[in-house]
């Protein structure tokens, strides 16, 4: 169903593409992408570096539309956060010459004042070519945040605390491990010591997932519904087949209700506003017999429910009928599955939401870190290439529409969740490598997406390739790679 589902969408999708070539923007570029901000960041760097001699900046993850930074070494007050705005501000205003020395062993090497900044990405050659910033005060550092300014001003930060909990959670793992940059795994990988990195990668996601399934056991007098959703490439699929094997362990079968059988018939579909079919918007789901559905299953009842083909774009005649035990628990996974619209005349209390992403928490260097975003990527190009027949130049160019869904429909419901998962795994990009660079190689030299290519094949070669012939078999990385004992994943 799955992989009907993408063929019928990537048939739609090349009408987008199509647009986009006539200049119908889809998505704005990612931040670090994009030139402006990319010279904030040198600014950030040499501003911290003459304001706290000795100290290091770390640009740690991004959140929202930002970028948490700290000092690696120390914490920063307040009043420290404002002292790092204001002489930022006077760089800007200065505008100040950035020259691009050279570029070489995957860095861009900058001059800026009298220091030699290496950075991943590209910058511009003026500092006051940069984007609208501000900066807020967060834990140790402080939040470098790009929201857009409106006519109205700047909206209040809204922090995403599970968002920001689940990346201290993850950084205080990795610490327990020594574990803080690319060169540290790849070294224990150097050392033969790949199958114990892989043990206790595997190990902690296994006790992630067993902990949410003992979660959900212990609120089972209230929870009804499992609700799970996360962005492309974040290893939903496997993460529910390993969910449900944890609860059936407990005694509860999860009995799954796809959102994809509830579309509405094509004819009916809602359009964007470029006239293509928004299968995104939570309006082409038949919400109204959803919703019925739900709340008959939940008392026991009997239903009927719709069965989506998605290569004539309408339901099929037959149904399928559904009813739950008093041993059964209704799944639910989708991009829709935390939108507080989607079941609103529910209490909440039914409901136990979980958000999978892929958070890749391994930085290049203290002042590079590796993109989330370039991590999704890399994995839906490889399984893409190796299971469901498209090029990585086709992957490439829905790109931008699976972010623009993600962004409409994803993340800002992601703070709904009464949990996250991190299904990003510590050995992952020196995994996935080796099947990455047979991909890209696949891209011709006269592809609109070359830069893409190169930008990839970049990042890649900083990380130690590894075996991956012990991965088990109900890793998330399966997913991807292949192998998975999970049938219909790939």
């Amino acid at each position: 169903m799955e992989v009907i589902r993408e063929q019928a969408f990537r048939l739609v999708s090349l009408l987008a593409k199509e647009l986009s070539k006539k200049g119908v923007g889809l998505m704005a570029r990612e931040t670090h992408l994009r030139l402006n901000r990319q010279t904030v960041k040198l600014g950030l760097i040499k501003v911290c570096q003459e304001l706290f001699p000795g100290e290091t900046l770390k640009t740690d993850y991004s959140i929202l539309d930002g970028v948490f930074c700290k000092l690696d070494e120390s914490a920063l007050s307040v009043r420290e956060v404002k002292q790092i705005g204001i002489k930022l501000k006077e760089w800007a205003d200065y505008d100040s010459l950035i020259q691009l020395v050279t570029r070489e062993g995957g860095y861009y090497h900058y001059k800026v004042g009298n220091s030699i900044l290496k950075v991943l990405y590209p910058a511009n050659n003026r500092s006051s070519k940069i984007d609208n910033f501000r900066l807020i005060p967060f834990a140790t550092g402080f939040i470098i945040d790009f929201t857009e300014i409106q006519k109205e001003g700047v909206k209040p930060f809204t922090l995403p605390k599970k968002l920001a909990e689940t990346y201290y959670k993850t950084h205080k793992w990795l610490d327990n491990l020594g574990f803080e940059l690319v060169p540290d795994v790849n070294k224990y990988i150097a050392e033969g010591n790949s199958l114990e990195l892989l043990s206790i990668a595997e190990a902690l996601q296994e006790k992630e997932i067993s902990d949410i399934a003992d979660t959900i056991i212990q609120q089972r007098r209230a929870v009804q519904v499992i609700l799970i959703s996360g962005p492309s490439s974040s290893g939903k699929t496997t993460f529910t087949r390993r969910l449900s094997t944890q609860l059936r362990v407990n005694g509860l079968k999860p009995v799954p209700l796809s959102l994809d059988d509830y579309y509405l018939n094509r004819d009916q579909t809602p359009k964007d506003k470029d006239g293509i079919y928004d299968f995104d918007a939570l309006q082409a789901l038949d919400l109204k017999l959803l919703q019925q559905h739900v709340k008959d299953l939940v008392k026991g009842k009997v239903v009927e429910t719709p069965i989506y083909d998605f290569l004539s774009g309408y339901r099929q005649l037959d149904t399928r009928i559904m009813q739950l035990g008093p041993d059964e628990i209704l799944l639910i996974e989708g991009i829709h599955a935390l939108n507080p619209g989607l079941l609103p005349n529910m209490s909440r209390n039914t409901f136990f939401k979980i958000y999978v992403s892929a958070l890749f928490e391994l930085n290049v260097d203290l002042f590079n870190r590796v993109p989330t975003t370039e991590v999704r990527m890399i994995r839906r190009m490889v399984r893409d290439d190796r299971f469901r027949g498209f090029s990585p130049d086709m992957t490439f160019n829905q790109w931008d529409n699976v972010r623009k869904g993600e962004i409409k429909s994803v993340f800002k419901n992601q703070e709904e969740c009464d949990v996250m998962f991190n299904s990003s795994l510590l050995y992952e990009l020196n995994a996935l490598r080796p099947f990455a660079e047979i991909t890209l190689q696949k891209v011709p030299d006269d592809s609109p997406n070359i830069e893409i290519k190169e930008r990839l094949l970049n990042l890649l070669s900083f990380f130690e390739p590894m075996d991956v012939s012990k991965v088990p078999f109900n890793s998330i990385l399966r997913e991807f790679i292949g192998g998975s004992m999970y049938t219909g994943i790939c």
